[in-house]
């Protein structure tokens, strides 16, 4: 039965994830690269200093008028920086092979622009229900594209695709992790994420970001190091890995061998694919983190959240991919998800090196957890207001737990429906917005002109 299921939903996303996507998201971001004139490049700087000047790990406690940008981009790297960058990259390569990586490259790049454009509408439109401020996708779809339909469909869209989904992606790839490393049934590990996660989900907004203000620099700094200690002792091989990733991005026969019979259509879908569902951008997750930041201006989130795609993409996943390529456990027959992960860092610096990715992972994986929750929670609020949330968070929790159970090809592969689903509204949305996007812009320009001069 599960067989034929799959079977099913691969063939949907051969349609969804199909040239018109690929067309869709980089023409998306591509098109905003132009307009915004490279707001990505030009102002990269900026981003940063707007990122990290109020870095902290224990802020201000957020509340019903939303949380410090900080924050925001904290709970948006959450979601960004999960399985998308440990499980997704190996898979990624292992399907469309090391030339998968600079796909995902391309579509980040580009999708710099997108999530900058998102977090701006996200906060143009931001409105207060329920006594809290709130936004995202629905919101401008509702108040500023004026379609009802539209911003129910992404709100039912999204709560799917990751409140319920997407969760249970995260809870599969924990339970793989560890079931690799101690002798504990998946079931086990899925109710101890079960009860973690209901103590946090209960604590409102407020315990999401400070959880998420803690735990992702942490995670992020410690990931990193680990990384860059395993390709700088394999140096040559980490330059051949760079090799295979722009050779095989053109013609992977020559760094696969024409028996694998990966094409480059292959590396550009699974690239794409997994590139959205690890960076997020254009498929209208972030918008309701970086909505509910508290800013002077709506363009300082925007220059925020450009640099949560870089940290995401160009940091953690590239190394991530780099090691995988680099220790060669990209080429061990039998080994998918997760695991290729876990050997890479075996054969990086030994049996440590399945410990330390089941951990890492944890943490990678429960902080989207937290951050895909509070996604869904803003759109069931919109579709059902205060009173729908409670059922919401059990069927969360449930969804969390059973994603322990599941193979992890029909995982993905639901994930990757769904997300193909979300993504169609919300690119409509910032595609129709353009010029909103522009002028608010224009109009930071101009106040930071007046304010230096030499700006």
């Amino acid at each position: 039965m599960e067989d034929k299921l799959l079977a099913i939903v691969k063939s949907i996303n051969g349609v969804l994830w199909g040239v018109p996507m690929m067309v869709i998201l980089v023409g998306c971001g591509i098109f905003y690269t132009l307009a915004l004139r490279g707001i990505q490049v030009r102002d990269f700087g900026l981003a940063f200093k707007k990122a990290f000047s109020g870095f902290s790990l224990k802020g201000k406690k957020a509340g019903a008028d939303g949380m410090s940008s900080f924050q925001s981009l904290a709970t948006a790297i959450a979601g960004q920086v999960g399985t998308g960058n440990l499980t997704g990259s190996a898979t990624a390569i292992i399907s469309g092979g090391p030339g998968a990586i600079f796909w995902m490259w391309i579509s980040a790049f580009f999708g710099m622009a997108t999530i900058f454009a998102e977090a701006v509408l996200g906060q143009k439109y931001k409105v207060v229900k329920d006594g809290q401020v709130t936004g995202g996708p629905a919101y401008y779809l509702r108040n500023g594209i004026h379609s009802k339909v539209l911003a129910a469909l992404f709100a039912i869209f999204i709560t799917i695709a990751l409140g319920l989904v997407g969760n249970l992606v995260q809870a599969n790839s924990i339970g793989q992790a560890f079931s690799s490393v101690i002798d504990v049934p998946t079931w086990v590990v899925g109710l101890v994420i079960v009860v973690i996660s209901g103590f946090i989900f209960i604590g409102g907004v407020g315990r999401i970001a400070s959880v998420t203000e803690k735990i992702v620099p942490v995670m992020a700094f410690f990931y990193i190091l680990g990384g860059l200690i395993i390709l700088i002792k394999n140096g040559g091989a980490t330059a051949d890995a760079f090799r295979q990733i722009f050779v095989g991005a053109f013609k992977p026969e020559a760094v696969l061998g024409g028996a694998a019979g990966v094409t480059v259509r292959q590396a550009v879908r699974y690239g794409v694919a997994r590139g959205l569902f690890s960076n997020e951008a254009g498929m209208g997750s972030t918008p309701h983190a970086h909505a509910i930041a508290k800013v002077n201006h709506p363009c300082d989130q925007g220059l925020v959240a450009i640099v949560g795609v870089f940290i995401d993409t160009f940091v953690v996943l590239t190394i991530n991919a780099l090691v995988i390529i680099a220790t060669g456990a990209n080429q061990i027959d039998g080994l998918k998800g997760i695991k290729v992960t876990q050997k890479a860092f075996e054969l990086g610096i030994g049996h440590i090196g399945v410990a330390f990715i089941a951990v890492a992972l944890f943490f990678f994986a429960f902080s989207t957890i937290i951050g895909w929750y509070f996604y869904g929670e803003a759109n069931v609020r919109y579709l059902f207001g205060q009173k729908g949330i409670g059922a919401y968070r059990i069927l969360a929790l449930v969804f969390i737990y059973l994603g322990t159970m599941f193979e992890v090809d029909l995982v993905w592969e639901l994930a990757d429906m769904f997300n193909a689903m979300m993504v169609i509204p919300n690119v409509i949305g910032v595609i129709g917005l353009y010029k909103v996007v522009q002028s608010t812009l224009n109009e930071y320009q101009t106040l930071k002109l007046d304010v230096n001069p030499n700006a």
